[in-house]
């Protein structure tokens, strides 16, 4: 899939599902989780699964903000769950790379 939709798809989808697994261990552990650690990997799957819609007019730049999220996230949490949280911002960035610009998919573009 030349367009990145099912890299798109695939970082929300490891988004989700880190968040899940960051929510169970913190649970396990008796702590209280991080909402901003919650909120930033929510709003980076949301981003990422925008940029999965084919007609979405900003895919572009959505993508990238959600690698730019799940890179910082990532890091910051590199000696627990990070590495695949920075596995799904590199994918974001490659669905970004991978999507071309509104203008070129709309054939019906007016000069």
């Amino acid at each position: 899939m030349r367009s990145g939709r099912l890299w798109a798809a695939l970082t929300s989808a490891i988004a989700l599902l880190m968040n899940g697994v960051y929510l169970w261990l913190i649970h396990e552990q008796g702590n209280s989780p991080a909402i901003w650690f919650v909120a930033g990997l929510a709003v980076a799957a949301l981003l990422a699964l925008y940029g999965a819609l084919p007609t979405a007019p900003a895919r572009r730049p959505a993508l990238i903000a959600a690698g730019v999220l799940l890179l910082g996230l990532g890091l910051a949490a590199i000696l627990t769950i990070g590495f695949p949280i920075v596995l799904a911002g590199l994918l974001a960035i490659i669905a970004a790379a991978r999507t071309r610009p509104a203008a070129d998919r709309n054939e019906y573009a007016h000069p």
